[in-house]
């Protein structure tokens, strides 16, 4: 069967304006791999920032009309063909994107995409993008576990989470994974929540702080904690709450205040993100095919690419957690 020359992919033209078009379908280049799109999920705060025209950063300059494919970026196909180079994948592989290369090159919202072979993985054949699209963030959250590695790990530890959303859920599983002997998934969202707990989750809490006061050495403290939604409200709310490190996954934009009541006793460590890598991606793989990682569950929805635009609102009106998008359907 003879391969088409031209493929769909989305455009985004300018804020509000995605475009599902024609475009020649892309040759891989030395070092990378053509593959045929299967499905891709949304990393939700990307994709409506950039369909939004908003910056995702400080600093962060958007140019529209906006790469094509991006900003898909978890993403699962079967590689098609290779570029000069390429050691170890071969055509009719499975394989999953690890880590966003970012720009300038093209995104997964696209029926194919060219990338680079380090920043692959290669999959069982029989995961689904339902099953698998999504370990690109796994990956993300795992790095904060990583983190908390370097203090010796959490073990035995309680730890928790704030943030209930995708990568919140993600940590909720990861820390049972890594051996939490209690993990508390705080959130105001009440079906956030309900879905923390059946994920793992021992028990979950709204961030009040009349019901739960501040105290980082009584029964109810937490040992760790991770902040998967970056404001600084909700990480001072841990700090005041945890005996030994609280780290930020999500993305701070302002200032947080550390105060004498976070040094008294072994005060409590404030931790940042590190770095991606194809370990953390490793680990979090290993997870999901023991079975001690659900992403499935994360996804709300599957659309096609031309109901991109409905997706996305489904995110910004918290009716979704993560869609997957069908590059094939109609």
């Amino acid at each position: 069967m003879t391969m088409s020359k031209t493929m769909k992919s989305l455009v985004i033209k300018k804020p509000g304006q995605p475009v599902w078009t024609d475009l020649p379908i892309p040759k891989p280049v030395k070092g990378d791999v053509l593959i045929r799109v299967e499905g891709v999920t949304t990393c939700p705060h990307w994709d409506m920032h950039i369909l939004d025209g908003v910056p995702m950063f400080p600093g962060m300059k958007l140019k529209y009309p906006y790469f094509p494919g991006q900003p898909g970026h978890e993403a699962m196909g079967e590689v098609v063909a290779v570029g000069k180079g390429v050691k170890k994948l071969k055509k009719g592989m499975k394989v999953v994107a690890w880590q966003d290369t970012g720009q300038p090159r093209p995104g997964f919202y696209a029926q194919y995409n060219t990338f680079p072979e380090v920043s692959l993985l290669q999959i069982p054949q029989r995961l689904t993008p339902l099953e698998i699209a999504s370990l690109e963030l796994a990956m993300c959250v795992e790095v904060s576990f990583q983190q908390l590695a370097q203090l010796g790990g959490i073990k035995g530890r309680r730890v928790g989470i704030t943030g209930l959303g995708p990568a919140g859920l993600l940590a909720v599983q990861l820390a049972k994974a890594h051996g939490a002997s209690e993990v508390v998934g705080i959130d105001m969202v009440e079906s956030r929540r309900r879905l923390a707990r059946k994920l793992g989750a021992d028990r979950t809490v709204s961030p009040n702080p009349k019901t739960w006061k501040a105290d980082r050495t009584g029964a109810k403290a937490l040992d760790d904690a991770i902040d998967c939604t970056g404001f600084p409200a909700s990480i001072e709310f841990l700090m005041d709450r945890t005996k030994r490190c609280v780290t930020v996954f999500g993305v701070l934009r302002e200032n947080v205040a550390y105060g004498p009541r976070h040094m008294w006793g072994p005060g409590v460590t404030l931790m940042g993100y590190g770095d991606h890598n194809v370990a953390a991606a490793k680990t979090a793989l290993k997870f999901v095919l023991a079975g001690k990682l659900d992403l499935t569950s994360l996804v709300s929805k599957t659309l096609p690419f031309t109901r991109y635009a409905e997706g996305v609102a489904l995110l910004k009106n918290k009716k979704a957690i993560k869609i997957l998008f069908d590059p094939w359907a109609e």
